[in-house]
């Protein structure tokens, strides 16, 4: 990744290992949205351009996904994505899922008192999936720990049973290469590792599910036709023919900065190179973190977010310093990203070792 590029796009005022929660602007990314916004005020409107602009933010994240835009929607939280699957589901559908993973991920399937929501930790999730289950849903990083899924073999079970997958990957996608190909359905909250505005995400339908109609567009507008512009009134003549179908009227603003954030993920090398770079940084961190003693043991993995169980509580202390990390579930949750150097670990480190 070339320096001189990170440089211009990044200025933290504060040494970031919070990209778990919320992922840095880029600099073209601040100056597309100002830009707008200053436009918007003075009446420079231009709906057709900013539909556009989502267009494009929805064929770069189809690029680094490794699908087709064909397959995507663009829509505002990853809760409403799930959502929209968890009411399409028939009744007595069972749905296995991890214990612990993130709320967004589970919660919909329990508002519905038709279906049956069923846990089991995490490294069990394979063996536990069985001929009733219908949908196995889990997040490819855990967000509380940073434990990766072992996936090829939720995607074998799952296949066996029949059961189709709906994987969250906000907080894999941008430094964890995966190929959303290879699930039924995949979501994405886009402001954290992809560095866009919160109010982009992005959900991704199989070819097959589309054609079993087995997501209800429950929630299409005049955007999901497939003739917009032509169709804006009364019942919509003919929905999209992929993905779109799925979408909502996405705020603007998000995704007029998403385009130029997801542009510097492919510039600077897609998921396998940043993924390198992260990786590099945490397993250093995991590695001499645990070499302090002190009892201070990180959830082993190879994860671009380290947890180390039981220091939850200096993050004060750290943001005191002007360290930015997490607490999540009594763990010291430190996300190391693209903006993160070999220095920015010292001074963690540092920190920790009084």
């Amino acid at each position: 990744m070339d320096p001189r590029v990170l440089a211009a796009e990044f200025k933290p005022e504060v040494t970031y290992f919070n990209t778990a929660s919320h992922g840095l602007l880029p600099a073209r990314a601040a100056a597309a949205v100002a830009e707008a916004v200053t436009g918007m005020s003075a009446g420079r409107i231009d709906q057709a351009v900013y539909y556009a602009e989502v267009d494009k933010a929805r064929a770069a994240f189809a690029r680094i996904a490794g699908t087709t835009a064909a397959r995507v929607a663009a829509g505002s939280a990853v809760s409403t994505h799930t959502g929209l699957i968890a009411a399409s589901l028939p009744s007595g559908a069972e749905v296995l899922a991890p214990e612990g993973d993130f709320s967004s991920v589970v919660n919909p399937f329990t508002v519905r008192d038709d279906i049956t929501l069923r846990t089991v930790p995490l490294t069990e999730l394979p063996d536990a999936v069985r001929p009733s289950t219908t949908l196995v849903a889990l997040s490819a990083v855990q967000s509380a720990d940073g434990r990766i899924a072992d996936l090829p073999a939720v995607r074998a079970a799952a296949r066996a049973a029949g059961a189709r997958v709906l994987l969250d990957v906000t907080q894999a996608a941008g430094w964890l290469p995966f190929s959303a190909d290879d699930y039924d359905y995949v979501v994405c909250g886009a402001y954290k590792w992809l560095l866009c505005p919160r109010g982009a995400s992005f959900l991704v339908v199989s070819a097959q599910a589309q054609r079993d109609r087995a997501v209800l567009p429950l929630h299409a507008g005049w955007v999901a036709g497939a003739s917009p512009w032509d169709d804006c009134y009364g019942p919509i003549a003919r929905l999209a023919p992929d993905a779109r179908a799925y979408q909502e009227s996405v705020p603007f603003l998000p995704y007029l900065g998403a385009v130029r954030s997801l542009e510097l993920v492919e510039e600077l090398g897609g998921p396998e190179a940043i993924g390198a770079h992260d990786r590099a940084l945490a397993a250093r961190f995991r590695k001499e973190v645990a070499g302090l003693g002190r009892g201070y043991e990180p959830v082993p993995g190879d994860s671009a977010i380290v947890a180390v169980p039981g220091l939850g509580h200096t993050v004060g202390r750290l943001a005191a310093a002007g360290v930015s990390a997490s607490d999540r579930e009594g763990n010291l949750r430190a996300a190391f990203h693209l903006y993160n150097t070999e220095e920015d670990v010292d001074r963690l480190l540092n920190l920790l070792a009084g």
